[in-house]
């Protein structure tokens, strides 16, 4: 009887620690809008979808951003119309628990006239070291332009402690 009691509490004791070991591991899978915080670098290749066509684009950039979500930075472009500039990038990020996200992002030129807005969805992958995203819309001058584009970030520099 000795034995079956001590058996029962080392088996419920291995089980105790087992279930805080997968809820702790849990916890770390959790994401956030601070932990998207710090520096990163990123490029979006795609087209916009005008009437007389597909136009392709790229860009290439860095974005800072703060631990409320709010982020800026600096990116070059280029289009199908052999078009390269450098604008400025400023908006706002929403990050949710399970790694997904939306992005607002507002492009200006090199004189601060708004160029465009764009909304994103967004993925954080490699733990916490990489997001992924893909445009929901794109709007230049009051209109709407569809796009079909992708985006890969990866952060500069890792977090403390990773």
């Amino acid at each position: 009887m000795t034995r079956k009691i001590v058996r029962l509490i080392l088996f419920s004791a291995t089980l105790l620690v087992s279930l805080a070991a997968v809820a702790k591991a849990q916890d770390d899978r959790i994401c956030s809008t601070p932990g998207l915080a710090g520096e990163w670098g990123y490029t979006s290749t795609g087209a916009l979808i005008l009437p007389t066509g597909a136009v392709p684009f790229a860009l290439v950039g860095r974005l800072t951003f703060d631990a409320a979500g709010n982020f800026s930075g600096v990116q070059n472009s280029s289009d199908g119309f052999g078009q390269v500039g450098q604008e400025t990038i400023k908006g706002t990020t929403t990050v949710n628990p399970d790694c997904t996200g939306t992005q607002n992002v507002n492009v200006y030129n090199q004189s601060g006239n708004l160029l465009s807005t764009s909304v994103l969805a967004f993925v954080i992958v490699d733990n916490g070291q990489e997001v992924r995203a893909i445009f929901k819309s794109q709007t230049f001058n009051g209109t709407n332009v569809p796009t079909v584009a992708t985006l890969n970030a990866k952060r500069q520099f890792p977090k403390s402690g990773q």
